[in-house]
């Protein structure tokens, strides 16, 4: 049996380009929100959670607007956060990202995605279609696990807000990448939130 995780990373915020952390939704993360919910539309979703913060409670609103079968949940594992610090192998390039980061952020962030990985990133008796609306390094961090990969590799692993990232996870395989930060969805003009412009 196959558990499938849609991995949505919320709609722009209003004040996104000020670097404000959360926020009630920009109109194009309004309708980010409403795209995404009509490319899922047809998924037989057996549960959806967000983070709590406004930006992916907003969004998971208005997803349910166009899709009224989900009754997204708030999940504290859900929250932004730093979900590991510097290590030896990291590329010295993304040492500045840590400078304003605090030990007790980093070990906290460390705490949730262990406990995210092991709530979500688990085999089902039964097929499993659960959509996750969060933020850009939490998914980072799901991608990072699938593929095992170095601790610090979550960084520059980046998701467009209203981004589709899809995970399958098996009972006996390791866990599939099927899709990561698809845009099939959003015209070019709702790509946001990458740190290079998506012309295509």
């Amino acid at each position: 049996m196959s558990h499938f995780l849609y991995l949505v990373r919320h709609g722009e915020q209003r004040d996104a380009q000020h670097g404000l952390p959360d926020g009630p939704l920009s109109a194009r993360g309004e309708r980010q929100a409403r795209a995404i919910a009509d490319r899922l539309s047809g998924v037989p979703f057996t549960g959806a959670w967000h983070s709590p913060l406004e930006g992916p409670s907003e969004t998971a609103r208005i997803m349910t607007q166009s899709m009224p079968s989900l009754d997204p949940q708030p999940s504290a594992l859900l929250f932004d956060c730093i979900p590991s610090g510097p290590t030896p192998d990291m590329p010295q390039g993304f040492k500045p990202f840590f400078g304003s980061v605090s030990d007790a952020q980093i070990e906290a962030g460390q705490a949730q995605m262990t406990d995210a990985a092991a709530e979500w990133l688990t085999p089902s008796r039964d097929d499993r279609h659960d959509l996750l609306i969060t933020h850009n390094f939490v998914i980072a961090w799901f991608v990072r696990e699938v593929f095992a990969a170095p601790a610090w590799r979550w960084l520059g692993t980046n998701q467009a807000n209203g981004g589709l990232t899809i995970i399958r996870v098996r009972s006996v395989k390791s866990p599939e990448l099927i899709t990561h930060n698809d845009l099939a969805h959003l015209p070019v003009e709702l790509r946001t939130g990458l740190p290079v412009p998506q012309p295509l």
